[in-house]
């Protein structure tokens, strides 16, 4: 995002509001599932440490845990304009959303809903 940041911000940013919206365990097992994919940098609770959802509902003593995931739009378009979606970009990085939501998924310790 050049347009509101100096520099190159990374492509994956995790934001658990400073710990306070996630378990810490499950927020060190994305960050570390993130740091094997060496061609993409990521962060834990950097510039974007979750917004108004993950700090009003996480709620980690109640098996609530928030996670916000900013992904950098590099990682899956030009961000140059016409700002074109690239799906070859964007089929490198859909498998590790899938990991990353497996993770998330294999720590929660009851069922997920159906969609209704």
């Amino acid at each position: 995002m050049p347009r509101l940041f100096v520099g190159r911000i990374p492509d994956f940013s995790l934001g658990t509001a400073g710990g306070t919206a996630c378990d810490p365990a499950l927020a060190r097992r994305l960050a570390v599932a993130l740091s094997r994919h060496s061609a993409y940098t990521s962060v834990l609770d950097g510039r974007f440490q979750g917004g108004y959802i993950t700090r009003k509902y996480g709620d980690p003593g109640n098996a609530v845990h928030a996670i916000q995931l900013e992904l950098a739009q590099s990682s899956y378009m030009d961000e140059a304009s016409p700002f074109p979606f690239r799906a070859d970009r964007a089929a490198r990085v859909r498998p590790i959303l899938g990991e990353l939501v497996a993770i998330a998924l294999a720590s929660v310790n009851r069922p997920v809903p159906s969609p209704v």
